[in-house]
């Protein structure tokens, strides 16, 4: 048996949640593997709500499972859920194994396979390290038994989910506004959405302009590195990078500064402020989870960089991307590409009174459109 010990990026992912990730699919024409069967389930009450109806929730195995938990637990577990008129492959898996990057290349390999080809077109760097050798690393951290501290198993609040669809026209809208404003062009797509759903947000919420609000961000290492990681390397490289500000100072100083304020934490997270990082936590190493989380708390998960439309196990392309309900937490964004190339697709938690706030915002809404099929088959009904 060989013993893999984890890196400082696995350990620091182990009291949070495995990560949920799933494809939508129309029926394909043949049959395939077993699988279970949502009597009644049409593609159309997923994707044509502006939420993500519960029983999305019922797609993913091992709900509420941590990482910490993989000496009894698998690493990954796959269910696949069969609608009127299409089916649903549910994918979670520790994330102390895998990063976002490492899942969708298994995924993207698997399909690969499926479809009968004979290689896969990326082949996986097996080898896990970490970049930073320290003298003084503990090798043991003492983290607490979930199971059996009940008391502190995080509960996550009551919450509502919501989908916003930002087109290509519109990201393209938010991109320009904010290096224009800004007098730049290194702001990304990505980080000028994120600043408009932010402000928009602190300002639905009518915060105290002294109060403090943190984004968090999970950046990828790989490429940041000196040297760079092996290609295809497989298993965790992120870091996550935070920036607080206070409410007043977000919305006075303007939107473009606030995707600045984004681009700037994310740029600066090079080798050596990644060494210095790291250097500290191994002094005194703490494992993060999501009972500590400060209020007003923003959390980015996935990425519009995963090509997930690709994905072709032989029955067709996957039409739409859901996650499941691990680290459920108010503010947590999951970002996802449209099936529209440039356009960007998020599910957020909040509650409902701020959900409510953002449906009724003229200044966020001006960017946001319904949720689209956008496929040109047609979504048969249950006769």
């Amino acid at each position: 048996m060989q013993i893999i010990e984890l890196t400082p990026w696995d350990v620091l992912e182990l009291q949070i949640d495995y990560a949920q990730s799933g494809l939508l699919y129309l029926m394909p024409t043949s049959e395939q593997f077993n699988h279970a069967i949502a009597d009644g389930v049409i593609v159309g009450d997923i994707l044509e709500s502006n939420c993500v109806p519960h029983v999305v929730r019922d797609f993913f195995p091992l709900n509420g499972v941590k990482n910490l938990e993989a000496t009894s637990q698998p690493f990954l577990a796959v269910q696949v859920k069969e609608f009127v008129d299409g089916i649903f492959i549910g994918c979670t898996n520790n994330h102390a194994l895998v990063d976002g990057t490492s899942f969708w290349h298994f995924y993207g390999s698997w399909a690969e396979i499926s479809s009968g080809s004979n290689v896969i077109s990326k082949i996986p760097y097996l080898q896990r390290q970490f970049p930073f050798k320290f003298d003084h690393f503990c090798n043991h951290i003492s983290i607490p038994n979930e199971r059996i501290n009940a008391s502190d198993k995080f509960i996550p609040p009551a919450l509502r989910e919501r989908v916003f669809h930002f087109t290509k026209e519109n990201v393209s809208k938010l991109k320009a506004k904010a290096n224009l404003e800004m007098n730049t062009t290194k702001i990304s797509s990505l980080q000028a959405v994120l600043a408009h759903v932010w402000r928009s947000v602190i300002r639905c919420r009518r915060l105290d302009h002294n109060q403090e609000t943190t984004f968090e961000v999970s950046i990828n290492m790989r490429g940041r590195l000196n040297p760079p990681l092996p290609e295809g390397f497989f298993g965790n490289a992120i870091y996550t990078a935070t920036i607080t500000i206070k409410p007043g100072e977000l919305l006075e100083h303007g939107f473009g500064w606030a995707a600045l304020q984004i681009n700037e934490i994310i740029a600066s997270h090079d080798h050596e402020k990644l060494k210095c990082i790291y250097e500290s936590w191994m002094n005194d190493p703490a494992v993060p989870n999501l009972v500590n989380y400060p209020s007003n708390y923003f959390m980015l998960h996935n990425s519009p960089r995963f090509n997930f439309y690709k994905y072709d196990f032989g029955w067709g392309k996957p039409i739409a991307h859901r996650s499941g309900m691990g680290n459920i937490l108010e503010g947590k964004i999951t970002v996802s590409p449209g099936l529209e190339e440039g356009s960007i697709i998020l599910e957020i938690y909040f509650s409902s009174e701020t959900i409510q706030a953002l449906e009724e915002d003229i200044i966020f809404g001006e960017f946001v459109t319904t949720p689209v099929i956008g496929v040109e088959r047609t979504i048969r009904a249950r006769i």
